[in-house]
């Protein structure tokens, strides 16, 4: 087994990362890329990677955003320097002849199926963007992941062909650590797990 990380890189990652109101600064198309570069090696079930992302970071983009957003969650996200939609691709398995090779029938596993279509991308997107926050704080940028939004709006307004669905909403940039709420408390390991 390889060693585990240093506890700064956990500390960042985790332990003293928190979800952030209050994001400014610049991020980069270098940065963007690099986030998904590293994302993207995340697993995911028959490596199906359904997760699409849209980066707003334009006024423009921003603008036609903005009808779709809670009340709680427009100030902040209109500031942000950049909000990440991420999205599930319905036809994902189109794409698994290229993802999954090793098994060339895995297409079938989701053609006219809708039901473990919906539920394969959404539960993997998820994680998807789970990977997309973890890489993003590993590469030195604050997240303000969120719900909190009219995804129908929002699918509407950037995925009008109606193949991908919006997940959730994530604001990037550099977080003000005096706008932020103190940590909610965590479930302790007994609270939340058991060993059979």
């Amino acid at each position: 087994m390889a060693a585990p990380l240093e506890a700064p890189a956990l500390d960042r990652i985790f332990r003293n990362a928190r979800t952030h109101n209050v994001l400014t600064g610049t991020v980069t198309d270098q940065q963007l890329r690099d986030v998904y570069d590293l994302m993207k090696f995340g697993p995911t079930s028959a490596n199906c990677s359904p997760a699409r992302i849209v980066f707003v970071r334009s006024r423009q983009g921003k603008e036609r955003l903005r009808p779709a957003l809670s009340q709680n969650n427009l100030e902040k996200t209109m500031a942000a320097p950049v909000t990440a939609i991420i999205g599930y691709d319905l036809e994902f398995y189109e794409k698994l002849p290229y993802l999954f090779p090793h098994n060339l029938d895995a297409i079938n596993w989701f053609k006219a199926k809708p039901a473990a279509i919906e539920s394969t991308a959404s539960r993997n997107s998820s994680l998807q963007g789970a990977y997309f926050i973890i890489a993003a704080r590993a590469l030195g940028l604050d997240c303000g992941p969120m719900s909190g939004f009219d995804n129908a709006r929002v699918d509407a307004e950037f995925f009008p062909d109606g193949k991908i669905k919006s997940n959730f909403l994530c604001n990037l940039g550099e977080g003000d650590p005096s706008k932020l709420f103190p940590r909610s408390p965590r479930l302790d390991f007994e609270q939340a797990c058991s060993i059979v």
